[in-house]
């Protein structure tokens, strides 16, 4: 009981980063910011996307656990389908959403990243690096990956699908290759307590060797600094567009 009580404190201190990451003006204001403004978020946030992989990989580098290992590995693979190189890679499915959202191949060439957007890449690597030095090294590690690298991130695109669901709707299909499929598998669908070997969600993948790394080596306060440490990357990410949520005006007070 003392365990279950323990694994619902994490939980509810996860959903309260959860609920605090949602409330972000930036992201609690998508619809409000004008188009130009946005597609310049969406190609800053882009960068984010293409560091997912090399996380993975250094993350993948410092794990010992053999079953954290595995999933990891499972994860990352699914990033590049195919082995023919017939099918595009999660990469290119991004790529093809930004060209239906009216992003000009242009525009793509042209991004490059910002400070804040660069500052938010090498603080997620020097926090995984960190990990892997620290006390229960592969907790902290599966930590950062659920949590930076999907549940994060299902926030993130659920909070865009609204501004992007006319665009990659058509005859009532929807068309979205990246955004939505991510919306969808990277969420958070069972508290640690509840996870499941059987869920298609890779946040309840991880979650579930997770929760019985934590049940065996009581190592919560590890698990709490890494995800305070991910949200704050992450807020620190969005903190530069605030100015597009002031330019609103009143509607951003709406």
């Amino acid at each position: 009981m003392e365990e279950l009580d323990s694994m619902k404190e994490l939980d509810d201190f996860e959903d309260g980063l959860i609920e605090e990451f949602k409330a972000h003006p930036v992201l609690a204001h998508v619809p409000l910011i004008p188009a130009d403004d946005f597609a310049a978020l969406l190609l800053q946030r882009r960068f984010l996307s293409l560091s997912f992989t090399p996380a993975y990989d250094l993350a993948i580098d410092l794990l010992t656990d053999e079953t954290g290992l595995r999933i990891a590995r499972t994860i990352l693979r699914e990033e590049y389908p195919g082995s023919d190189g017939r099918t595009r890679s999660h990469r290119e499915d991004m790529k093809e959403d930004l060209l239906q959202l009216g992003i000009s191949r242009r525009a793509l060439v042209e991004a490059r990243p910002s400070a804040a957007t660069t500052a938010a890449i090498t603080g997620t690597l020097e926090l995984i690096a960190d990990a892997g030095r620290s006390e229960h090294a592969d907790l902290r590690l599966l930590a950062i990956l659920r949590f930076w690298g999907e549940i994060l991130v299902s926030v993130e695109y659920g909070r865009f699908w609204p501004r992007m669901e006319p665009h990659l709707t058509r005859d009532g299909k929807n068309h979205s290759y990246f955004y939505y499929p991510h919306l969808l598998h990277d969420a958070k669908a069972h508290p640690l307590a509840a996870t499941s070997r059987l869920s298609a969600s890779h946040s309840d993948q991880l979650g579930v060797r997770l929760s019985e790394l934590l049940a065996r080596d009581h190592g919560a306060d590890g698990f709490r600094e890494v995800e305070r440490r991910a949200y704050e990357l992450r807020v620190d990410f969005y903190d530069q567009f605030l100015p597009m949520v002031a330019a609103t005006g009143s509607r951003a007070g709406a």
